[in-house]
C-alpha cells in the first residue's frame, strides 16, 4: 500500500554525486516503496539542488535505521560543543 506521505523543506548545504559536490537547495522526504533498497516501505530522503533533476543525493533507510539517524542527528546537535558553535 502506497503511504504518500511526503515532506518538503528548504535546506543550505553540500551533497557528493557522481564524484563532484552539488549544492543542495531542497530535501524532500517519504515514507512510502522505495526506488533500489530491497524493503517493502522505506524512509526515502532526496537531497536536491533546486535546478536539474538528475543532480540530487537520494538515500532510501528502514524505518528503524532512519529513526537511529534521526536520534543521532539530534544528539550530535545538542551536543555542548554543536552548541557553542551554532
Amino acid at each position: 500500500m502506497c503511504t504518500y506521505v511526503t515532506n518538503t523543506a528548504e535546506v543550505s548545504g553540500s551533497g557528493y554525486a557522481h564524484g563532484e559536490w552539488i549544492d543542495v537547495r531542497t530535501v524532500v522526504v517519504s515514507y512510502d516503496h522505495p526506488q533500489h533498497a530491497p524493503l517493502e516501505h522505506a524512509l526515502c530522503i532526496d537531497f536536491r539542488t533546486g535546478g536539474d533533476p538528475a543532480s540530487h543525493v537520494a538515500v532510501e533507510l528502514d524505518a528503524a535505521s532512519a529513526r537511529r539517524l534521526a536520534a543521532a542527528i539530534v544528539a550530535t546537535l545538542d551536543s555542548d560543543e554543536a552548541k557553542t558553535l551554532g
